[in-house]
């Protein structure tokens, strides 16, 4: 695994596509969701965010479905975002996928598998293990970008999916769990990852 706090990580060949999917009490347009939808439109990429039923009571099964409903058929010209609870959803659909497939990248942003002690309420959702390690190979770029200041998802979690993911980790320094009521509202970080120029660090 490349790990660094200062990771400069781009697509090679920019997503024609960008399908983002939030987390446990989230909305489409919470955090910096609209911010990265509306960042990557005036660069001319479709960005889509997943409808996800009842957020504050997931169902592993309802989640899943939506997210393979959104994505179709994964292609090379296809990222997936993922947030806290939507990266396993995205884990979990991409593993489901039959076919030769293959995927141009994924940022999951406070990601994470299994169980933790700070979300007891998900431990249903979290109870099925997903194989991360045999998504390596069908995923072009991976990403895994998280705080170094995260009071709901450890960053120890976030380190152990980017270890079982082989992928670039990022830290942003004093983000928390990247939510809109803690000041997240934009996040450049993931934005320069899928389609490269100038950040700021």
């Amino acid at each position: 695994m490349s790990a660094s706090a200062t990771a400069s990580v781009a697509s090679v060949t920019p997503p024609s596509r960008v399908i983002i999917v939030h987390g446990y009490r989230a909305n489409v347009d919470a955090h910096w969701f609209p911010w990265l939808r509306e960042a990557l439109a005036d660069r001319g990429i479709a960005a889509t965010s997943v409808v996800l039923p009842l957020p504050d009571s997931p169902n592993a099964a309802d989640w899943q479905r939506e997210v393979a409903l959104a994505l179709g058929t994964p292609d090379e010209r296809t990222w997936i975002v993922g947030h806290s609870l939507g990266a396993v959803t995205t884990l979990r659909t991409l593993a489901a996928q039959l076919g030769d497939w293959r995927l141009g990248g994924v940022a999951f942003v406070a990601g994470f598998t299994g169980r933790l002690d700070t979300l007891p309420d998900l431990d249903d959702y979290l109870a099925e293990e997903v194989d991360v390690e045999g998504l390596v190979e069908r995923i072009g770029t991976r990403v895994v970008i998280r705080s170094d200041d995260d009071s709901l998802v450890p960053p120890a979690a976030s380190d152990e999916l980017a270890r079982r993911l082989d992928a670039q980790l990022h830290v942003e320094p004093g983000a928390g769990h990247f939510l809109e009521a803690t000041g997240v509202t934009a996040l450049p970080a993931v934005l320069h990852m899928l389609v490269g120029g100038e950040r700021q660090s």
